[in-house]
């Protein structure tokens, strides 16, 4: 009996080796495939330098940059103010070059002072869109903007129509140490060079509606007739409003501004305070879509160019008429 269990268990022991050898001549299956995962999307910090909040068009630009970058999940919008204070706004560039952002916009309070922080965050591989104002120079990617001489220059081709081609005029100037103030003034001047158009009083209100109206206090004081305003954007031709209408004198004039903003500028011409408003895009939707297409290595232009529209009594229900 022990003799034939002894037999039974080496046939099993060769069976079981045969059947391996088998197995190990048989090609192998294939092993099922694994389905891989999506990697993670890239994703992008975009450092946005903007020089005051003070007046509400920058407001306008802020939301406008924060609303057509929310449609693009990739992209992560770091906002500094600089409070209206160009030292501040140079340590804010600094700040953006140490973290090392991915694209740099800035829109600066001057045009001197910022140039060379811009130029260090190209050195340092950032590239960088210069929103509004422009820098000195051409060490940047891209200037996305409006032309403040042509908006300028509409602006007093509409006052020369209007006060045919005489008058009285207060020019309450940007701040005159930026690119647009120098660019709105000098368009201005341009067009009404040669008419008997006269500006008996000009003031520097650094684009905000409080120094405007106080500048605007002086005009009143020292000049019995005015004719006209034209201040270099809406918060200053509002103040000025404000001004003579504490005066009594707000019939006496007409107030022409430029920005254009639906809540504000054009606002003040359906109220009847701004007699005309000149638009100045904020280019914020634009430098998201430019930002855009530098990340993903697409080559873009120098400088980009926005329209601009007049808004007057005439035609602000009709949405205003374009410039030419």
């Amino acid at each position: 009996m022990q003799y034939r269990t002894v037999i039974r268990c080496a046939e099993l022991a060769a069976i079981a080796g045969v059947l391996w050898l088998t197995a190990c001549d048989r090609p192998h299956a294939p092993a099922p495939e694994t389905s891989r995962a999506p990697g993670p999307t890239r994703t992008y910090t975009i450092g946005m330098s903007q020089c005051n909040l003070g007046e509400p068009w920058r407001v306008q630009m802020n939301a406008d940059i924060r609303a057509a970058a929310a449609r693009h999940p990739e992209l992560r919008v770091i906002f500094k103010d600089a409070q209206n204070d160009t030292l501040r706004q140079r340590a804010h560039v600094e700040e953006f070059i140490n973290a090392r952002v991915d694209l740099l916009i800035i829109s600066p309070k001057e045009a001197a002072p910022l140039t060379e922080p811009v130029a260090r965050a190209m050195e340092a591989g950032i590239p960088v869109i210069v929103l509004d104002r422009a820098v000195l120079g051409d060490r940047y990617t891209c200037f996305i903007g409006a032309d403040n001489v042509k908006i300028g220059r509409a602006a007093g081709e509409w006052i020369k129509r209007r006060l045919g081609g005489k008058g009285r005029v207060v020019e309450l100037k940007g701040l005159m140490t930026s690119i647009p103030g120098q660019d709105r003034h000098r368009g201005f001047r341009e067009a009404i060079a040669g008419t008997d158009i006269e500006v008996v009083f000009e003031a520097d209100m650094k684009w905000l509606e409080p120094e405007a109206r106080k500048e605007m206090e002086s005009a009143l004081a020292r000049f019995p007739r005015i004719d006209l305003v034209y201040a270099h954007n809406d918060p200053g031709a509002h103040g000025a409003y404000l001004a003579a209408r504490a005066a009594g004198r707000e019939k006496e004039m007409l107030f022409v501004g430029i920005d254009a903003l639906p809540h504000e500028g054009v606002a003040y011409v359906r109220q009847g305070i701004l007699d005309a408003t000149f638009e100045y895009p904020t280019g914020g939707a634009e430098a998201i879509e430019t930002a855009l297409r530098i990340l993903r290595g697409e080559t873009v232009p120098k400088q980009i160019v926005l329209g601009s529209r007049v808004y007057d009594r005439s035609n602000v229900d009709r949405g205003g008429d374009p410039l030419p």
